[in-house]
């Protein structure tokens, strides 16, 4: 039984970067491109929003706030879910996929309300699928005082408790974050996932932290290589004059017996000791500086054919993948022509990959639910409606329904919609007695 991976952590600013990696406008190292295209966006933008980051700024100026959101004020909590990479797989293979999707929504929408979600994507081009979601910290009520508040609140106004407020602080809490641990396995344990070790140390590390910590040593080892070569000077230095002192002229000018006794005594101090010493340091620092350099080169080379053989399978695959576009585009030509309205499918009106199959299988299915129009900003009931793709007289393909273009369906029910109502207030107004 793996487990599930829950990691919350506040954003700053804009949040731009992690926008642009979310939503793919950047593609990262470990991400595999042809896969890039099951990626999926679980939440639709508003009209007129047209990414994460706008659509944060669209719930901050929608939710009522009183006061001035800081500089420095978080206003988006990035929150990363997924599970043991085993169990994952088990549900990609499984067929779970959207339902553990749908699942995840419900929590984070029950947990901080649907309005605070803003965005959520689902990422299946990297090792393990995962979901990004974006939450804003909009909450209610009076925020906590300081201590010399408290003293001095007497003086001012008592606020409304259901102040609507910005305030990531109320929502990460230590108590709080440890409930979420606990309510998220709870909600997925459906899927053979369980909590992970209350109380362990091991903590989540970002991409930027990993590359940090990998320049760091990188950077260490150039210093330690720094202060050998320095080392190694410095000996020389010594040793060269411990030799001139050796040979000075007060030597060579010397008595024979008081020369043979300096000598003796010099010889003594000098080549039995201190020379040796410095030559043994000195073969030592050289031995280590060659060591270090050899192990650098090392490092570069085996990066080098990294980065080559990263370069040689991207080619390969992007050639495969070029052929299998050119094979697709001469056999079935009508797919290209399909691509914008299973986009249309997918993100409007949330249809599912099994029906989306049969739809581009041109086989007729039948729809129970509600479906979204971006016209009416609004949804109709649709009771065992019939949906199929049809082609046009220009060779585009649109959604019927019912035996109808969808456009002319939406305006039926909402035609439909304002009969309805038309009569309901007429009988209301039967019944007022002046």
């Amino acid at each position: 039984m793996g487990f599930v991976v829950l990691h919350m952590e506040k954003a700053h600013g804009s949040d731009s970067g992690t926008t642009a990696h979310i939503e793919r406008f950047i593609i990262p190292k470990n991400a595999d491109p042809t896969r890039t295209h099951l990626n999926r966006r679980l939440i639709g933008y508003p009209d007129g929003i047209k990414d994460r980051s706008a659509a944060i700024q669209r719930r901050l100026e929608e939710a009522g706030l009183t006061r001035k959101i800081g500089s420095n004020q978080v206003r988006a909590i990035r929150i990363n879910v997924s599970g043991t990479h085993e169990d994952m797989k088990r549900i990609e293979e499984e067929g779970r996929l959207d339902e553990w999707c749908a699942d995840n929504l419900k929590y984070f929408a029950d947990t901080f309300g649907k309005e605070n979600i803003v965005a959520a994507h689902l990422h299946r081009d990297e090792e393990t699928p995962h979901i990004h979601v974006t939450l804003v910290p909009i909450v209610k009520g009076e925020r906590k005082r300081r201590k010399r508040e408290e003293q001095t609140k007497k003086r001012y106004r008592k606020k409304p408790t259901d102040t609507v407020r910005l305030c990531a602080d109320d929502i990460m809490t230590r108590l709080k974050l440890k409930s979420y641990q606990d309510t998220y396995a709870e909600a997925m344990a459906k899927y053979g996932l369980q909590r992970g070790i209350d109380g362990s140390k091991a903590r989540h590390k970002s991409t930027q932290q990993y590359y940090r910590d990998i320049q760091k040593l990188a950077d260490d080892l150039k210093a330690e290589v720094v202060d050998l070569q320095q080392q190694k000077e410095t000996a020389r230095e010594e040793l060269r004059q411990a030799k001139k002192e050796i040979q000075t002229e007060k030597l060579k000018g010397a008595a024979t017996t008081a020369a043979a006794n300096i000598a003796e005594s010099v010889g003594s101090l000098f080549g039995s000791n201190k020379v040796k010493t410095l030559e043994r340091e000195n073969t030592a620092l050289q031995n280590r500086i060659i060591e270090l350099e050899e192990e650098a080169r090392q490092r570069e080379r085996q990066q080098a054919k990294q980065m080559q053989e990263m370069k040689s399978t991207y080619e390969q695959q992007n050639g495969k993948l070029s052929e299998f576009v050119d094979l697709v585009k001469h056999y079935f030509p009508y797919v290209e022509k399909l691509m914008p309205t299973i986009k249309f499918l997918r993100d409007t009106l949330n249809f599912g990959d099994t029906v989306i199959k049969k739809l581009c299988m041109f086989k007729d299915v039948s729809i129970k639910g509600e479906l979204y129009s971006r016209e009416f900003n609004q949804l109709f009931k649709a009771d065992g409606a019939v949906c199929s793709l049809r082609q046009d007289m220009e060779g585009k393909f649109e959604l019927n329904i019912d035996g109808v273009s969808h456009v002319s369906w939406f305006r039926r029910k909402k035609d439909e919609f304002i009969k309805k109502l038309k009569v309901s207030t007429r009988k209301q107004n039967r019944g007022i007695k002046l």
